[in-house]
C-alpha cells in the first residue's frame, strides 16, 4: 500500500482571518516518473509528489528490466482507495498498484502472500535472476536452505528451477503452468479415488501426509509445501541422527533407491555451492 498518494492540492489563503481553504485540483493526477519498485513520482497539474509502496525491491536482474517493464506506467492516471491504495487501471479494472509490482515480480511484500510466493518461485520479473536457493531462503523456518534447494530440485526441477506447480503420478511428472491447473488435476485424482501422488514444490505425497495439509489448495503453497517437508526433515533426523539418512528417507528407506536419491541431491548440492 502506498504510504503517500497525491490526491489533491492544498492552497493557504488570507481572507480576514488568514483561514485555510484547501482546494482540490481538477487535473488526474498521473504517474509521471517510476524512480524504482517502491518508490514513483505522481503529478496533478504542476504539483509532483514522491510516493512510496511498502516492500522491497527484486532487482537481481538489476533496473534495466524493471524500467523496460514499468515504461507503460508513465502517464498512467491513478486513484487511491483505502482498500487497495494506489490502484492504477488495467484492461479497464483498478488494480493495485502494489500488487501489480508483486505479481509482476519486482516487489517483494513484508509478508509473503500467495501472489508474492507464485511470483517469486515461478522466476517473474526480478525473481528470474535470482539464485535457485532464494525462494528456499525466504520460506524457510528450520531446514538450511541450500538443503531444501537441493531436494527441490531433486523432486520438482523444471528448466533449472524447483517449479511449484508439479505433480508425479505413480512415478510420472506433471508440471502446470498455474497454481489452478495443478489445483484442477489434484481434484480430478481425488475425485477418481487417487491418492499416489506428489504434489508441490517440495513434491510431498499426498497418501502418507495429506493429514499436514488444510486443503489440496493448501498443499500446492510453497510456503506450506516447504514447511511440511521441513517438518518430514526433521523427523526423519530425529529417527536416525543422520543429515544424510534423513535426506536420503525423505524419498525412500529402502538402501538402494535412498543412496541413489543422495547422490543426485549431492550433485546438486555442489552446483548450489558452486553458485547455480
Amino acid at each position: 500500500m502506498a504510504r503517500r498518494a497525491l490526491a489533491s492540492v492544498c492552497l493557504a489563503v488570507a481572507s480576514g482571518a488568514a483561514a485555510l481553504a484547501c482546494a482540490v485540483t481538477a487535473h488526474a493526477t498521473a504517474i509521471t516518473q517510476v524512480i524504482s519498485p517502491v518508490s514513483l513520482v505522481l503529478g496533478s497539474g504542476g504539483a509532483r509528489e514522491v510516493a512510496t509502496l511498502d516492500g522491497k525491491p527484486v532487482l537481481y536482474c538489476g533496473l534495466a528490466p524493471f524500467d523496460e517493464w514499468a515504461a507503460p506506467l508513465l502517464g498512467q492516471p491513478v486513484r487511491s482507495s483505502n482498500d487497495a491504495g494506489m490502484t492504477v487501471s488495467v484492461d479497464a479494472h483498478d488494480v493495485s498498484l502494489a500488487g501489480l509490482m508483486v505479481r509482476s515480480g519486482w516487489l517483494q511484500p513484508p509478508e509473503l502472500d500467495d501472489d508474492a510466493q507464485a511470483a517469486m518461485t515461478e522466476g517473474r520479473g526480478g525473481w528470474a535472476c535470482a539464485s535457485v536457493v532464494t525462494p528456499f531462503e525466504l520460506l524457510h523456518t528450520s531446514v538450511d536452505p541450500k538443503v531444501l534447494a537441493g531436494i527441490a530440485l531433486n523432486e520438482s526441477a523444471y528448466n533449472g528451477r524447483a517449479w511449484p506447480w508439479t505433480l508425479n503420478v505413480a512415478g510420472r511428472g506433471f508440471f502446470f503452468r498455474t497454481r489452478e491447473d495443478a489445483y484442477g488435476a489434484m481434484r480430478a485424482l481425488i475425485a477418481a479415488g487417487r491418492s499416489d501422488f506428489d504434489v508441490g514444490i517440495m513434491q510431498i505425497n499426498w497418501r502418507y501426509h495429506h493429514q499436514r495439509f488444510a486443503s489440496p489448495w493448501d498443499a500446492l503453497s510453497p510456503a506450506t509445501n516447504v514447511r511440511v517437508a521441513e517438518a518430514i526433515l526433521n523427523e526423519n533426523f530425529q529417527s536416525t541422527r543422520s543429515v544424510a539418512k534423513a535426506i536420503a528417507y525423505y524419498h525412500s528407506a529402502n538402501p538402494a533407491p535412498g543412496s541413489a536419491y543422495l547422490a543426485r541431491f549431492v550433485r546438486h548440492l555442489n552446483q548450489i555451492n558452486a553458485g547455480l
